[in-house]
């Protein structure tokens, strides 16, 4: 076995459990006050910051393992539904941002409830086009990853606003646009580097700075799954991602009839 590889192990199972732990442990506290005792308000406060960053480490976990496993060509396709994969990469970026929200949307189980609960604390989704009603083909866990870091990018950059369009009849294409402080011309390349983060106003607005890890696994992510990525911003106009992602169901089929 490599190092690269113990580093995973190391990763998945030495990391992971008590993370898990901690992540249970912290939310049973918050909501099971009847058999844990009441909070005060303090209390109450320190454990959601626990919960948050628990929540973030997760995701940065998952997000690390993702990545290793697409550099290395590791693909588990099926048949999914997009709206299943956008509905929990929205649950896992808000769960970050705002627990409170992210509580509130666990327990709807209808789609227009649960968009109109988005709408109402500004974020908008939008799904048109052959993949709102037919199954697409591809990892569903690369694709809510892209999701989910493209969102929570958003949510950290906007102002008030949030929207997310699902479209295609062929392609996957995805529009993630917030109404944030927006990109200068010549930072844009930066935010696709591993651990690069950005200057000035967008970096003084952010709600929760990150790593610069994120958008980098949004563009390995994309690229090993033969799409591509691009970015339509402006300094103090919001940001737009535009995301097109090919069913694997016809590289397959190419391949067969080679």
């Amino acid at each position: 076995m490599s190092k690269k590889d113990h580093f995973i192990d190391l990763l998945v199972h030495d990391l992971a459990g008590p993370i898990s732990i901690i992540s249970t442990s912290t939310n049973s506290l918050l909501v099971k006050e009847q058999k844990y005792g009441p909070l005060t308000s303090r209390q109450r406060q320190t454990l959601e910051r626990i919960l948050r960053n628990t929540n973030k480490a997760q995701a940065l976990l998952a997000e690390m393992v993702e990545i290793y496993r697409s550099e290395e060509g590791l693909f588990h396709c099926s048949n999914f539904l997009i709206t299943d994969a956008l509905n929990d990469a929205i649950l896992d970026a808000v769960d970050v941002l705002n627990p409170t929200l992210s509580a509130k949307l666990a327990f709807i189980k209808k789609d227009d409830s649960f968009y109109r609960t988005l709408r109402e604390n500004g974020i908008s989704v939008e799904c048109t086009g052959k993949y709102c009603q037919d199954p697409f083909y591809s990892d569903q866990k690369k694709v809510q990853q892209v999701l989910r870091n493209l969102i929570s990018n958003a949510l950290k950059y906007r102002k008030e606003r949030v929207t997310i369009s699902i479209t295609g009849d062929s392609d996957l294409i995805i529009h993630v646009r917030d109404d944030g402080p927006g990109i200068p011309e010549e930072e844009i390349k930066n935010i696709f580097i591993r651990f690069g983060t950005l200057k000035g106003k967008a970096k003084e607005e952010t709600k929760m700075p990150g790593f610069g890890f994120g958008m980098s696994c949004v563009n390995i992510l994309i690229d090993v799954m033969g799409g591509e990525i691009n970015v339509e911003s402006k300094e103090g106009g919001g940001t737009c991602f535009i995301v097109r992602v090919p069913s694997l169901h016809l590289f397959s089929e190419k391949e067969a009839l080679q």
